[in-house]
């Protein structure tokens, strides 16, 4: 039986340090416990966490799959991947960061194609940096989350991005409220927050969600979703998080559906 096409889902905001990556793993580690396999791309080219925060030994990067492709190298993505758990793969930003810029951004859209039958769900974590490599992956994306918090400059640097999507008529994206990061301010009510940035917010992540010792987490190369204290102490928003996990899923995806045609 032929299998369908990835659910292509990209994380992003207009600001450092909003929990891109912590969103993107605790994405993976619910699609992970619904048996889904996924694929973690990091495309925060110049600094990505995605490896690092994992634990995982990295040995080949995007750099390479784009190097060997440009250089009719490439054979299958699988060798440029390392392994998390038994469902979740992780295509690591290059370690080098001086390779951030030999990455051309006309190569994004065909490592997606070479994995996007070989996953239930690619995730790909990015950086707040406007650039050609980010515009490949949310042109390719099914969805894309778009994070912000109550952070003034973010949100006004939210709403300038919102109005950009809305000119060039982007419908794919979902605005999630993170109010478990930076928990102490609290300038704006979630009425401000949507009157600020001209649009409704999708979803939110609580915050009751707000982990004081995520850092011993990092260290232990843990995925909070997958751990069975932050499971069982947060019950309540793992299954908020578990709804936006399978709303993700449910949602027709135009754009796979014309890639998988071509």
């Amino acid at each position: 039986m032929k299998k369908n096409a990835s659910k292509i889902i990209t994380v992003f905001s207009c600001k450092g340090g909003v929990g891109k990556t912590t969103t993107t793993l605790n994405l993976a580690g619910i699609y992970s416990l619904m048996n889904k396999k996924v694929l973690i791309m990091d495309l925060d080219l110049n600094s990505g966490g995605v490896a690092v925060s994992l634990n995982v030994d990295v040995n080949k990067t995007i750099y390479n799959v784009v190097d060997d492709m440009s250089n009719n190298r490439f054979d299958v993505i699988d060798s440029y991947v390392c392994k998390y758990n038994d469902n979740i793969d992780v295509l690591s930003a290059p370690k080098d960061p001086r390779n951030a810029m030999k990455i051309d951004s006309k190569y994004i859209s065909l490592v997606i194609t070479s994995a996007i039958y070989k996953y239930d769900v690619i995730l790909i974590d990015t950086s707040h940096i406007i650039s050609p490599v980010l515009l490949s992956a949310l042109d390719r994306s099914d969805n894309t989350l778009f994070l912000v918090t109550n952070d003034p400059v973010d949100l006004k640097n939210a709403r300038s991005m919102i109005a950009i999507f809305k000119d060039t008529e982007n419908n794919n994206f979902k605005v999630v409220f993170n109010s478990s990061k930076d928990t102490g301010k609290d300038y704006f009510s979630l009425f401000d927050v949507k009157s600020i940035i001209k649009h409704n917010i999708d979803y939110t992540i609580d915050k009751s969600f707000y982990i004081k010792d995520i850092d011993k987490y990092v260290i232990n190369g843990d995925i909070l979703t997958l751990n069975k204290k932050i499971r069982a102490n947060k019950k309540s928003d793992i299954m908020k998080l578990t709804k936006l996990a399978n709303a993700l899923l449910e949602s027709k995806s135009v754009k796979t559906e014309v890639n998988k045609d071509a």
